[in-house]
């Protein structure tokens, strides 16, 4: 072409989470079994939609109304809904206009990114979760600005690392929370969300906080929302139905503005984001129109705290199999439905193998998929997948520089459950000793 069509910041755009589904697709053509843990989608892993929530979806597809265009920010009644469930919470009080629909809240983090300008910066988690980390990055041109999650506190922030980064770097402009965190299954505590607000206030920044998975927390935690502990800090939530209800396939998120009035920079972005949205009319109408009939209806609270209780019980099982394996550093989680499990330092090398029976897929994973300069952790989960069927992710893929795995809390079936996972555990040990 005549002039380059592709910015440096196209070469961030990864997203490992299904870029591994290529090499398991690749292995399915031999016939190979695949135990997908690499993606959280509760209706892949067997979760079955309750009948009454199919059967309020399908009386909305009666109505002519659903078939056509709504308001740009969303249809008014379910703003509305939404805004008196957070007003509700007792913090920050907003109204119908401060929400915002997009076709899933990976739509809403491109459009945030997107319209942010190139040199002011978003800081965010490490592990991070790659949506986030890859959209701040392609805007920037640069590596993503991570602060620390430390395994040996059970994946807390590190909080001084992220005031003096904070500090000395006067291009960022706002700092990310994912609570419920993805990837580690992390619920942050009370106390570390009101020192963040209180680092975001004295730098003049704004908040934004990814609470897809606010409602699924276990094992005695609690999530606290971003409009309870705000105060007067400017921030955006975002949030969505596609793990809680779920229904991952209606792309359905939205983003909440708290406090747009007290700072006007803060106020013009979520205008720009409101016309942004404008441009394209609408985001989709029908799993709009579900949420007031979902949330209000008399048996989902029940529903939903069986469901948390479901997975917090996975969890426990793959705590019981998982946590003693010399090797590797566990955290037992609490919210979310993922694990991530890192190796101890010096424990990989690049001389660890498993057996792959099949001579043809040994070949192809040995000179074709791995390389040199591959990331060790990287290396174990191209050996896992091609000899033992389970698709998982590697944490250098998070923004990290540390070695482990994601998995999913998902799998409803639990003696695949159980079976899945000693066969994961097997696997490390047989590697770690190759």
């Amino acid at each position: 072409m005549r002039q380059r069509l592709i910015g440096d910041g196209a070469s961030e755009l990864s997203y490992e989470i299904r870029g591994i589904v290529k090499k398991a697709e690749q292995l399915q053509k031999y016939g190979k079994h695949i135990y997908w843990e690499n993606i959280g989608d509760p209706i892949q892993k067997h979760n079955q939609v309750p009948l009454w929530m199919k059967n309020i979806v399908i009386n909305l597809l009666k109505d002519n109304d659903t078939y056509g265009y709504c308001h740009s920010k969303g249809v008014y009644n379910t703003r509305e809904y939404l805004a008196e469930m957070t007003n509700q919470l007792g913090g920050v009080q907003i109204t119908a206009d401060d929400i915002l629909f997009f076709n899933g809240l990976g739509d809403a983090i491109a459009k945030l990114y997107q319209y942010i300008i190139p040199t002011s910066r978003v800081i965010g988690p490490s592990p991070a979760y790659s949506t986030h980390s890859s959209a701040e990055a392609a805007h920037a041109n640069h590596n993503p600005i991570t602060y620390r999650l430390n395994p040996e506190n059970n994946w807390y922030p590190d909080l001084d690392e992220l005031y003096l980064k904070v500090k000395y770097n006067p291009n960022i402009v706002s700092i990310l929370i994912i609570n419920p965190d993805n990837p580690t299954g992390m619920v942050y505590p009370l106390e570390v969300l009101e020192r963040i607000v209180e680092i975001a206030k004295e730098f003049d920044l704004f908040l934004v906080s990814d609470e897809i998975y606010t409602n699924i927390t276990y094992n005695g935690a609690q999530a606290h929302p971003l409009s309870t502990i705000i105060g007067d800090v400017p921030g955006i939530a975002m949030k969505g139905i596609s793990k809680e209800l779920p229904w991952p396939g209606s792309r359905c998120g939205w983003i909440e503005y708290y406090n747009r009035d007290k700072d006007p920079e803060f106020n013009s972005l979520c205008q720009t984001l409101d016309n942004a949205k404008m441009i394209e009319v609408c985001s989709t109408k029908l799993p709009q129109l579900a949420i007031p009939h979902v949330f209000s209806h008399p048996e989902y609270k029940s529903y939903r705290e069986q469901t948390n209780k479901k997975i917090g019980q996975r969890s426990k099982i793959i705590t019981d199999i998982l946590k003693s394996v010399p090797g590797l550093t566990f955290n037992e989680t609490f919210g979310a439905f993922y694990n991530t499990i890192i190796f101890n330092d010096g424990v990989l090398h690049n001389k660890q193998t498993l057996k792959i029976d099949h001579p043809e897929v040994k070949k192809m994973v040995e000179d074709e998929w791995i390389t040199d300069d591959m990331p060790n952790d990287k290396r174990f989960i191209y050996y896992l997948l091609a000899a033992k069927g389970i698709c998982a992710v590697p944490i250098s893929s998070f923004a990290s520089n540390l070695q482990g795995f994601r998995v999913t809390l998902l799998e409803e079936d639990e003696e695949l459950l159980q079976n899945t996972f000693t066969m994961l555990k097997d696997a490390v040990e047989e590697y770690l000793a190759s």
